[in-house]
């Protein structure tokens, strides 16, 4: 069965689409067939494989419109073992041609419902807004939303309103919605603040918090610059470490136990 994991924050900044990318780019090293949906105007996942945004044609703008199957969007880079459904600046005007189509809050969830068994794992990366396309993407979430947070102060303030919207969806749209897993990002061990803010959200979440900790790492950021995810740019480096474990993690969790993976 195809895993669906929408990555949301409405808080820019916290390593939501780094995460996507490098989570998918090592589930695709594990041997595991994975496509990424890049559900964000800015198109950073888009960009961040190496793709200019503004060269898309067919891609998720076009599919929520219902103007293409979402199958038929689909690139594949053979490089990183990835799959992509590419967005564009044009997903920018789907905020307003939405609110005229019917089931506008479902389009997303509608879509990828022919991907199921075509793909061991689909990854949704949310713009960091609370808009029709984020609830299109909590509602294309069947298995779960992995929350990034930040181990920083500001992002506690951004998680509270974050609930309260995934509450509000749950009890008026989707009774199922479900938080996979809280990942903390960019964490600095020598800060005081970095560590409170670790102890916050496993007080708040508990298990739901993964064991693996994102910390903050030059190279994650320098990567997209280069097209490729972390785990070819750098992969000895302390971000792919993490990103590798937190792979390893996830596949764990769902029932891919270490002894039935096939490293690629």
């Amino acid at each position: 069965m195809t895993k669906f994991y929408t990555f949301v924050n409405q808080k820019g900044g916290v390593g939501k689409t780094t995460s996507t990318i490098n989570l998918g780019a090592y589930l695709a090293m594990h041997g595991k067939k994975v496509l990424l949906i890049d559900n964000d105007p800015q198109a950073n996942a888009t960009s961040c494989l190496g793709i200019t945004k503004n060269d898309v044609k067919r891609g998720i703008y076009e599919t929520l419109l219902g103007q293409i199957e979402i199958s038929k969007t689909i690139l594949y880079n053979p490089k990183v073992k990835l799959s992509l459904v590419p967005s564009s600046p044009a997903l920018a005007g789907a905020e307003v041609e939405l609110i005229s189509l019917p089931e506008r809050e479902y389009r997303l969830a509608n879509a990828i419902n022919s991907l199921e068994g075509q793909f061991d794992y689909v990854l949704i990366d949310c713009p960091p807004s609370l808009s029709i396309l984020t609830v299109n993407g909590l509602l294309a979430a069947k298995d779960g939303v992995i929350i990034p947070v930040q181990c920083e102060y500001l992002a506690l303030e951004g998680l509270g309103q974050l609930m309260q919207t995934i509450n509000r969806i749950k009890a008026a749209l989707y009774p199922s919605l479900a938080i996979r897993g809280v990942l903390l990002t960019m964490y600095d061990s020598r800060t005081n603040l970095a560590n409170d803010v670790v102890e916050n959200i496993k007080q708040y979440f508990g298990d739901k918090v993964f064991t693996t900790i994102i910390p903050r790492s030059v190279r994650l950021a320098e990567a997209p610059s280069y097209g490729y995810p972390i785990s070819i740019h750098a992969p000895h480096s302390t971000g792919a470490i993490a990103y590798h474990d937190l792979a390893k993690e996830l596949l764990k969790q769902d029932g891919f136990y270490e002894n039935d993976i096939q490293w690629v």
